[in-house]
């Protein structure tokens, strides 16, 4: 019966990424591309400037969410699995090559990423002293569609606080498994159990947890993956160039690996960066900043950093240690297997520790996704107190599942909310087009850019800026 069930989700997921998503996703980014002006290159300064000193410091009021904090409970979400396992998973599947599509679809995503997170921004709405927003909160407001924002809201809720958080757990417990033989059902618990005391903490929380954790164990493994790009620099030639070859040579056209190379490169890179899934907009929402640009400048940034740096890490290292060639192994075993032989067997043991990390601030960005969007269906304590004991018994159910249910669920269910998500960006997007004209005519001038809705034709229903 699961392996019923199993080939069933296979079946479908085949059907989506090998066609329908992958026109949509390479098409609408490339659109977004075209119509922002390659807002993700020309603009790729300011963003760094925003990151490291371009936000108002004067705000002192406790209860908000600073710009770098609401990045980092997106990073948290983004920065986890996805870069460890799901990159290995690629490699697996769609060979070297799959790489290349990882690179191209995290290019074109980050113009898809500013959108939706600009949009996110413009539509958030006051909730005490700090706010919330997300794809549910734009169709509302932005497409008149509370209907169809219920439906993103429990998409995102079962994705990501049950279903994602699941393959999260599955390869911290198949890790520390390989690396201390600790049983995957112990482990499991022990990882609900951390994850429900932060969780009851709420989003201030989560937010601190998250900037304290995601940036120094980002810092530690691409410093780990830059010793061993050095130690391997004669290597590097031929490890880029498997990559070029895997993604355009003649062999893998004759084979049908350019295919793989694309689907499984984009579906990997897409679980990790999260560019047009909707989520990321979620956390983007909650920053206080004085213009939405601001923030969608961020986010776009951060589809950089998690693909270039932390997913480009984890590639080079499977590349460089040649393990991929020569073992049937796969997921976060596979990343073990090639740390461990570049490092020494240490590196199993290093590398399970920095995956509970990893996961860790994974497990409380994707919990918090569910819960803002369970607060805009309908707020009641109760729900949010039921949803929260849900994503602990998946925390728990994903330990000891199987790799291909868990990862199966999560394609299936990461495929239904781009589909959804793209049709309320496409609709929505010249608003985000017209901001954006807005940020640089204000920065044009020497000033640092304020947001007021009426200064945007049509735009309606933006709760917080009306009252700029």
């Amino acid at each position: 019966m699961v392996e019923t069930f199993n080939n069933a989700v296979a079946a479908i997921n085949d059907f989506l990424w090998s066609y329908l998503l992958l026109i949509l996703l390479m098409g609408v980014g490339l659109y977004f591309s075209y119509k922002l002006k390659l807002v993700q290159f020309r603009l790729f300064g300011e963003m760094m400037r925003l990151i490291t000193k371009g936000f108002d410091r004067k705000k002192s009021n406790k209860d908000s969410i600073s710009p770098f904090k609401a990045f980092c409970i997106s990073a948290a979400a983004r920065i986890g699995i996805g870069n460890l396992a799901g990159v290995a998973i690629a490699i697996y599947y769609g060979g070297p090559g799959a790489i290349f599509w990882m690179w191209m679809i995290a290019l074109i995503g980050a113009a898809t990423s500013f959108i939706e997170c600009t949009l996110a921004q413009i539509y958030k709405v006051p909730d005490g002293g700090s706010f919330r927003g997300g794809p549910a909160y734009y169709m509302e407001r932005g497409m008149n569609s509370r209907g169809m924002g219920i439906w993103f809201s429990l998409l995102i809720t079962v994705t990501y606080g049950l279903i994602f958080n699941s393959v999260q757990a599955n390869t911290v417990t198949i890790a520390f498994e390989n690396a201390f033989s600790i049983d995957r059902m112990v482990m499991g618990l022990i990882l609900a159990g951390l994850v429900a005391v932060i969780i009851f903490g709420g989003i201030r929380s989560i937010a601190t947890i998250s900037s304290l954790i995601v940036p120094p164990m980002a810092i530690v493994y691409i410093v780990v993956a830059l010793f061993i790009v050095i130690t391997n620099i004669t290597v590097m030639p031929e490890v880029l160039l498997s990559i070029v070859k895997g993604a355009f040579g003649m062999d893998q056209v004759i084979g049908g690996g350019i295919g793989a190379a694309m689907k499984f490169g984009i579906q990997r890179g897409l679980f990790a960066t999260e560019a047009g899934i909707g989520s990321s907009p979620n956390a983007a929402a909650t920053a206080d900043v004085s213009h939405p640009v601001k923030q969608g400048l961020i986010q776009a940034l951060g589809v950089f950093v998690d693909t270039f740096l932390i997913c480009t890490s984890t590639a080079f290292i499977v590349l460089c240690s040649g393990v991929h060639e020569t073992t049937d192994l796969k997921g976060i075993e596979l990343t073990q297997a090639a740390l461990s032989s570049q490092i020494g067997p240490w590196a199993n043991s290093f590398l399970a520790v920095l995956i509970f990390l990893f996961a860790f601030s994974s497990l409380l960005g994707n919990y918090y996704y569910g819960e803002t969007n369970i607060e805009f269906i309908k707020k009641s304590k109760t729900a949010v107190f039921i949803y929260r004991c849900a994503a602990v018994a998946m925390i728990t159910f994903g330990s000891v599942a199987s790799l291909k249910l868990v990862w199966g669920l999560a394609d299936l269910f990461m495929a239904l909310m781009v589909m959804t998500n793209f049709v309320a960006i496409l609709y929505l997007a010249k608003y985000a087009y017209a901001a954006l004209v807005d940020y640089i005519r204000q920065k044009t001038k020497g000033q640092d850019p304020v947001f007021i809705a009426k200064n945007i034709p049509g735009l309606k229903n933006t709760a917080y800026w009306d009252k700029e």
